[in-house]
């Protein structure tokens, strides 16, 4: 029989917790239940979920925080996550998705629509193989100073390899593609969240914004994504050369 994936959940409200491990179990997923962060950080070094849904409000830790510091263990900066939080402010949302989080749902909800949820971040987690899998060969594509490897889905920056989201890497794939081509907000979302509907409108803006910082720490002085007023973002075609 092949394994369940297995879902980390953090809540510490009990009968929230009740109801989510239940669609999930029902739906074919190995829920764990964790009421602490401290539980949460200690389940996830024991073993690596498929997914994580995180609760903002615990007791003993700021789920933002406890996103970071799982991001930190062996195997966290690939393990998709979802927040999920009684706040309704939009500041809150545009947080975690600046943090990095692939989704991110309000208290009250449908538990119908969280599994549908995890479904859809999960489909769309393909993660690279280890770098001992990987076939020898490369396929780079180069927009100087950035050259693509859709194989190991990796962009250098002059040189260096940039620690990018699943997201960040999609939107900067589209640019370097297609350099001086601007994309639209509804544009991006649909390529690549596959189905933008239901996302923020700030989602794209605040994945610009951490993309622009990661490129900034390697080349202060340049500004790759340009803003076109109005429309969207592109690409600069006039970057020195490497």
């Amino acid at each position: 029989m092949l394994n369940k994936p297995r879902i980390l959940v953090v809540e510490d409200e009990s009968g929230i917790a009740d109801t989510i491990q239940y669609v999930l179990a029902t739906d074919g997923f190995a829920p764990v239940w964790c009421s602490t962060a401290q539980q949460a950080l200690q389940e996830f070094a024991a073993e690596t979920p498929a997914l994580a849904i995180l609760d903002v409000g615990l007791p003993d830790l700021n789920g933002f925080e406890l996103f970071k510091r799982l991001q930190a263990l062996p195997g966290g900066a690939h393990v998709p996550m979802l927040f999920l939080t009684a706040r309704s402010d939009e500041i809150d949302r545009v947080v975690g998705l600046e943090l990095g989080a692939d989704d991110y749902i309000a208290k009250p909800f449908s538990p119908r629509e969280l599994v549908a949820r995890v479904r859809g971040i999960l489909r769309r987690s393909v993660r690279p193989p280890p770098a001992a899998a990987r076939p020898s060969t490369v396929s780079a594509a180069t927009a100087a100073p950035f050259v693509l490897d859709e194989e190991r889905r990796q962009i250098r920056f002059y040189g260096r390899t940039l620690e990018l989201s699943r997201y960040e890497y999609g939107i900067l794939r589209l640019l370097v593609l297609k350099p001086g081509r601007v994309y639209t907000r509804d544009e991006l979302l649909d390529k690549v969240w596959e189905d933008g509907s239901g996302s923020l409108d700030r989602t794209v803006d605040a994945h610009i914004k951490t993309l622009r910082a990661k490129l900034k720490a390697v080349a202060p002085h340049t500004e790759p994504i340009r803003t076109s007023r109005g429309s969207g973002y592109a690409l600069a075609e006039d970057l020195p050369a490497p």
